[in-house]
């Protein structure tokens, strides 16, 4: 690590690619975090995969992690960090001099999506809802979520990131010049490449460290920061649960180190994707609910008392609010698939519309036996809804209120957004030593 910026809580990274002559199609392998309930998608990677070099002998992808036992888990661990140090003996894997990586990514969804790489100060990122951190979860951390991936991190001297991390940029000031500066010279292009299994396409762009641009993204990344009111520069959109875990495994460590390498240790700092929240390729999608064993007339009677002191009411469907209600009032839209009825609450307790629905759909499943699933897509919800199990349509989530609304909850209610399908989550294809 030869730059640490502690200011901004970010480090110039020296990233590891596959070397010349890899197939980067081959290499680049989906989130081990998705398609966690169809095997044949993980099935079909395999046969792309083959014998060549991959990212996919480097992780765990999370659809084994049920249907294997503990004897077969603790051998894929051990197959995962023989393949790691096996590529790095073999020179399969190329270190760059410090620096940053600026990337384009293409799907069938949206012709762009550019993206930061750039290393993370794990000291000042904090899960703990309420935080005033530099860098901030977006949604509540599931602590029994940690240790089996801290179990995989300890094993490996390689992390491969899947994090992305979002920056409010509205004028596009760090990201956007930076990659129009560097895509104009090819002898920047440090990869270019289709993504199996429907990812699209992604290209690659370096800059170094203390560079004009590498400086110019840092100054950048400065005055970014001069604007916020709290200190809040990062917050973590996808893979808060795999950053959760840097953080744990470095706090593991970090007491074995003396002072002056606690500063440079490479484990300290995390690889990271930042996205800006503004980029027009970057989608956020409400995620609906599904409540089963709830009735019209039921759920109708029990918000009455729920919210009798938040000014509720009910409506038809024209008066539900896509982009979020008039003066401060929420509306969700409730189907049983034949009805359509909106629920206007005049003076939510919560900031958010789904905060204001999961609170009473947990205060109702405390003493019933409904059970809400978490649901992507309106035509998704009407298919699921039907006389005794009601669908909730949430407006979406603006982007422009995003880290004012961190700020002010500390977190997100779970399951609130997500970002972009899952075919454009991000690909492993750069790692670094920690």
């Amino acid at each position: 690590m030869e730059s640490i910026y502690s200011d901004i809580a970010v480090a110039a990274p020296k990233i590891l690619l596959p070397a010349d002559g890899v197939s980067l199609e081959k290499w680049a392998v989906i989130a081990c975090d998705q398609f966690t309930s169809e095997p044949k998608y993980w099935d079909e990677v395999e046969s792309i995969v083959g014998s060549y070099p991959s990212t996919l002998r480097m992780f765990l992808p999370e659809v084994y992690l049920e249907k294997d036992s503990v004897e077969q888990i603790e051998d894929r661990l051990s197959k995962i960090s023989a393949s790691i140090n096996d590529y790095l003996s073999k020179g399969i894997l190329r270190e760059l001099d410090p620096g940053f990586i600026l990337l384009d990514r293409k799907t069938k969804y949206n012709e762009s999506r550019k993206g930061l790489m750039l290393a993370l100060d794990l000291e000042q990122y904090d899960y703990t809802p309420g935080n005033k951190s530099r860098i901030r979860a977006t949604e509540g951390t599931v602590l029994s979520r940690i240790p089996p991936r801290v179990r995989i991190r300890e094993r490996a001297p390689i992390e491969m990131p899947h994090i992305m991390v979002l920056i409010d940029d509205p004028k596009r000031t760090v990201i956007e010049p930076a990659f129009a500066a560097l895509s104009k010279d090819s002898s920047n292009l440090v990869y270019d490449t289709d993504l199996m299994m429907e990812g699209g396409h992604i290209k690659g762009y370096y800059a170094k460290d203390h560079s004009e641009i590498g400086n110019n993204i840092v100054e950048a990344l400065r005055d970014l920061l001069a604007t916020s009111d709290d200190g809040f520069l990062f917050a973590v959109g996808d893979g808060n649960h795999s950053l959760a875990t840097a953080k744990t495994h470095w706090g593991n460590i970090r007491e074995s180190l003396s002072a002056e390498d606690r500063l440079t240790h490479p484990a300290r700092y995390c690889l990271v994707e930042i996205v800006n929240i503004h980029d027009e390729g970057l989608q956020f999608e409400p995620i609906h609910r599904v409540t089963f064993g709830l009735t019209m007339a039921d759920f109708k009677e029990k918000a009455e008392a729920y919210f009798h002191d938040q000014q509720i009411t009910f409506s038809d469907a024209s008066a539900f609010a896509k982009e979020g209600g008039a003066n401060g009032e929420q509306t969700i839209l409730v189907t049983n698939g034949k009805e359509d009825l909106c629920m206007v609450i005049g003076k939510p307790a919560h900031t958010l519309a789904v905060g204001t629905l999961q609170n009473f759909l947990d205060s109702i499943e405390a003493v019933n036996t409904t059970h809400t699933d978490y649901i992507h897509g309106e035509d998704s919800v009407r298919a699921l809804a039907d006389e005794k199990n009601l669908g909730f349509l949430l407006p979406d989530v603006s982007k422009n209120s995003f880290f004012e609304t961190i700020s002010k909850e500390g977190v997100f209610p779970r399951k609130t957004f997500s970002m972009g399908e899952a075919v454009e989550k991000r690909y492993y294809l750069e790692a670094k030593m920690i």
